[in-house]
């Protein structure tokens, strides 16, 4: 594939995501964005916190869940 095909897919998945979880609060879409197939490292960068709030925020919904 066309490495600047792929990065435009990148980028308006980024966007799609960002949009899509545009009203919900982080720790909300950062359990969306992982549900999605999301990796830790995209939805910090997406969110523009570090992994580790992503880890520690997945953990704590984990955590809730049982």
């Amino acid at each position: 594939m066309n490495n600047e095909l792929v990065i435009e897919i990148r980028r308006m998945n980024k966007l799609l995501a960002l949009m899509a979880t545009k009203d919900l609060p982080q720790n909300e879409k950062i359990g969306l964005l992982a549900n999605a197939g999301f990796a830790q490292k995209e939805i910090a960068e997406f969110l523009g916190v570090t992994s580790n709030t992503v880890n520690t925020t997945l953990n704590r919904i984990k955590s809730k869940k049982k």
